[in-house]
């Protein structure tokens, strides 16, 4: 052991992502986690939620529901849901 600080345990500034993280772009250089899409539920039906990249949205098939992504955060509100074009 040298005594140098090895960066472990390092706590990096808020605000700030890890490089190594997985991102998946969302709205222009905002992004979000996959993991985080994995996680989300439509607050309705509590079923799963896919992402249309180009539109910025996630459906709910089961509720036939869009709804927004606006800078890179989900909103999941019913009252600001869109119904599903056929």
């Amino acid at each position: 052991m040298t005594g140098e600080p090895t960066g472990e345990g390092v706590v990096p500034e808020r605000g700030t992502v890890p490089a190594e993280a997985p991102r998946h772009p969302i709205h222009g250089n905002r992004t979000i986690d996959p993991k985080l899409l994995e996680l989300l539920v439509c607050p309705l039906t509590k079923g799963p939620l896919d992402y249309d990249e180009a539109a910025r949205e996630l459906i709910s098939r089961k509720a036939k529901l869009r709804f927004p992504v606006r800078d890179g955060i989900p909103i999941l509100l019913a009252d600001e849901a869109l119904p599903v074009e056929d």
